[in-house]
């Protein structure tokens, strides 16, 4: 699962650049399997990738971070309280457990306890998020959120009271900030990033992730700048489709050198809060054929060294992803990184392309330009 470390760097002389260091930690899949909770687990949380995105509601399905790897630590009022947070492109949130929440999985946690901070205000606004398995519902507040030396002050959060079901009480993180837009915030809740942009605590209007291979460190999300270490290939600038999530248009998708799904165009959003390639399911049952996996995804890990790369083809360039990429190797199984789900659109199918794509790019999300920017690693 993810940890974050979090490290502020001195400003800039025109500003302040922070980069917050990654470090992965063994996902909740790998230790559920090494305990024999894995089978029993996924028959108790069937979940829908989908529900996530649909317009109009706030949905975090959290299964997602089954094999999620990334996370960090941000604190919270004054004196500053600790917790450990997903950093995700694909909500736009910031909540943790509160000490108002009895549920299982927040007496396992940290637990925001306002009357603990000096420069907490309260509301009497509630937040309410659906989950593919369950729910929390909380209350708004405003305090000093620090994240890796950047003080948001009075920045609006949940306080979680509720958190029902038991799949938040295997997992490493205790909350979610959201990197999204604020137009898909619940309860209009302005996201951390869009008040660091208005106090000018940042030097640029943008953010950059790079997420390491396998066991290599190194990853980082850096707040108001690009290190151009990481683009020495150039960036590929991709306009947003919309101003949601990160949501950019593709052309196609293609395998040795041959359309296999999004023929006629479909839309695709870069997600950090998302593991895997989210695929819409007549392309991920047509992928499935084509690279001989099971319908479970499940492949031969000896057949690995055969399979062909996965070809996006984005505003008129080609994003390959390899097998090395898009296959997942644990305790001797290899199945493939990919998750079939459906989401209607206005503008065709969606896809969801998650941390299996994103660490093979240096990926830039800039505000000032409503574009991500792909640099290829």
């Amino acid at each position: 699962m993810k940890l974050l470390l979090l490290l502020a760097l001195v400003g800039l002389a025109q500003g302040l650049e922070t980069r917050v260091p990654l470090r992965k930690m063994k996902s909740l899949r790998q230790r559920l399997r090494e305990q024999g909770l894995l089978e029993s687990y996924l028959e108790q949380h069937p979940y829908n990738l989908a529900a996530k995105y649909f317009p109009g509601i706030a949905v975090e399905p959290l299964e997602n971070y089954m094999d999620d790897e990334y996370f960090g630590t941000i604190s919270i009022g004054t004196p500053p309280q600790e917790f450990t947070v997903v950093f995700d492109t694909g909500s736009s949130n910031l909540w943790v457990p509160s000490v108002f929440c009895s549920s299982p999985a927040c007496r396992n946690h940290n637990r925001f306890n306002p009357a603990e901070s000096s420069t907490f205000l309260s509301t009497n606004d509630t937040l309410f998020i659906a989950y593919g398995t369950g729910s929390m519902t909380g209350v708004l507040g405003y305090d000093t959120v620090d994240v890796a030396g950047i003080n948001v002050r009075n920045q609006i959060f949940g306080l979680a009271e509720t958190e029902p079901g038991d799949f938040f009480y295997y997992t490493p993180f205790d909350g979610i900030l959201g990197l999204a837009f604020p137009s898909i915030a619940s309860s209009g809740a302005t996201p951390v990033f869009d008040n660091m942009m208005v106090e000018n605590l940042v030097d640029r209007n943008l953010f950059s992730v790079y997420l390491s291979r396998d066991d290599e460190g190194g990853s980082f999300v850096l707040f108001g700048a690009i290190d151009p270490y990481y683009t020495t290939r150039g960036i590929s600038w991709i306009p947003l489709s919309a101003e949601t999530y990160w949501q950019i248009s593709m052309e196609s998708v293609s395998v040795s050198g041959t359309p296999v799904a999004c023929s006629l165009g479909c839309q695709a959003i870069v997600d950090t809060g998302t593991t895997l390639l989210a695929v819409p399911i007549r392309a991920f049952r047509t992928l499935m054929r084509r690279l001989g996996a099971s319908s479970s995804g499940e492949i031969s890990c000896e057949a690995i060294g055969n399979l062909p790369s996965l070809i996006f083809h984005i505003n008129g360039k080609e994003f390959p992803v390899p097998p090395r990429a898009y296959v997942l190797r644990s305790n001797g199984y290899c199945s493939l990184a990919l998750q079939g789900m459906d989401v209607p659109t206005e503008e065709g199918e969606l896809w969801i392309l998650g941390d299996v794509f994103i660490r093979e790019y240096y990926v830039i999300f800039d505000r000032a330009n409503n574009k991500v920017g792909l640099s290829r690693l």
